[in-house]
């Protein structure tokens, strides 16, 4: 029967592709063919979701009530549906961008998005920022997370988080990229240089009277906490025999259903909390068909990046684990200060695309070769499309009250 169910399924997936690519260059020849038709014919959204999800559900104990909750929140607007199904963004993207899709491959970020981004205290205690995590990481093209990352720049735009224009926020992402590149990269330290980043890194909202409520409002844990997590956990903390609390929390879009589990202590005269979340290999081996993979990324990116490390983020089997603390977590659009300048922002974020991108030093050579054979607008022009497929399918999901 399972043998069955994926052969099924990857014949749905070719049908998929072939469709999408038909409609595809309907589109191109000036035919009225919609771009998102031959999906709701092959595999629409609803579809899609119960596919992966069942996927999801053979590699991972899911949280029921977590997942319904994502439901919901994909349902409420396009901006969180697209951070919510990044194995939608894989199914979609390789026929609507077919060129972009054949571009050197390289470990990428895969689930990139303008709310990947965060803060961290390297060895030193700096307080350094950049992509916030890599459950997604798989290897990929590298147009993949420059595309996603102005997708999301766009669906954001249109949301209202962000207030410049669709074109100019391609631009900027485009450019601080191409920079870094040349550049060789370089990790964003917030000391005596990028002052204006610590400012928005240091909202009062993230300061740790607000974190420490945060975590005293998590529900703790009621049966058995699964032994890879509490192991993983154990292993972070700064002594053995620590007296912890476990609880659960509710976090992100893209990973809601995975089974997150929070430890928090007392330790010489404060608190301490380390979080274990449960990780499946990328879905983007689910999208492209391929026989499925053991390999877990995360720790590969972290290692090969131009960055500067978090010490206490560790891959323990099938678990991520990292210290919670004030300013070391994702930082939403919602609580930037409304003096930012977003070009700059947007600028920084193409740029620590490329500290990622440059980790897989032999793809770089192969990628500087391909960026300049593309055309200048080609990054406006791909998020446009991808952000046209991404609304239309919202929409449909929005009609199905699969919530």
């Amino acid at each position: 029967m399972a043998h069955r169910d994926a052969v099924s399924d990857l014949t749905q997936l070719r049908q998929l592709t072939s469709g999408l690519v038909r409609a595809w260059r309907s589109r191109l020849t000036g035919r009225p063919v919609g771009s998102i038709v031959a999906i709701r014919i092959a595999m629409n959204i609803v579809k899609a979701t119960r596919r992966f999800e069942r996927w999801l559900g053979q590699r991972t104990q899911l949280v029921e009530p977590d997942l319904r909750l994502k439901h919901v929140r994909m349902a409420e607007g396009a901006f969180p549906f697209f951070r919510a199904t990044f194995y939608r963004w894989m199914q979609v993207w390789p026929a609507i961008c077919p060129d972009l899709a054949k571009a050197p491959r390289l470990l990428a970020v895969g689930d990139l998005h303008v709310e990947n981004f965060g803060t961290w205290r390297d060895v030193e205690g700096r307080l350094v920022w950049g992509v916030n995590d890599f459950d997604e990481a798989a290897v990929l093209p590298y147009t993949v997370d420059l595309v996603r990352l102005a997708t999301s720049a766009l669906l954001a735009i249109t949301a209202g988080h962000i207030k410049i224009r669709a074109k100019d926020a391609c631009s900027a992402i485009l450019a601080g990229y191409q920079k870094s590149i040349v550049a060789g990269g370089r990790p964003f330290v917030l000391a005596e240089q990028n002052g204006w980043l610590r400012d928005i890194a240091t909202v009062a909202s993230r300061d740790p009277e607000h974190f420490w409520q945060r975590m005293d409002s998590l529900a703790s844990v009621r049966g058995k906490i699964p032994k890879g997590a509490q192991d993983a956990i154990e292993r972070l903390l700064p002594e053995r025999g620590l007296i912890c609390r476990f609880a659960t929390r509710t976090a992100g879009l893209g990973s809601l259903g995975h089974a997150r589990l929070v430890a928090i202590a007392e330790y010489n005269g404060g608190r301490i909390a380390r979080e274990a979340k449960a990780l499946v290999p990328s879905v983007a081996y689910w999208a492209s068909g391929a026989k499925s993979s053991t390999e877990i990324n995360y720790q590969a990116i972290l290692s090969r990046a131009v960055r500067c490390p978090d010490p206490f983020v560790r891959l323990r089997g099938r678990w991520i684990v990292r210290r919670l603390a004030p300013y070391c977590s994702r930082i939403e659009l919602s609580i930037l200060p409304t003096d930012h300048d977003e070009l700059l922002l947007l600028s920084a974020m193409g740029w620590e695309t490329a500290n990622i991108h440059l980790g897989t030093g032999r793809a770089v050579k192969h990628l500087r070769k391909h960026l300049k054979g593309l055309k200048p607008n080609w990054l406006s022009v791909a998020a446009k499309d991808m952000a046209k497929a991404v609304t239309e399918d919202w929409g449909v999901w929005k009609k199905s009250g699969e919530v």
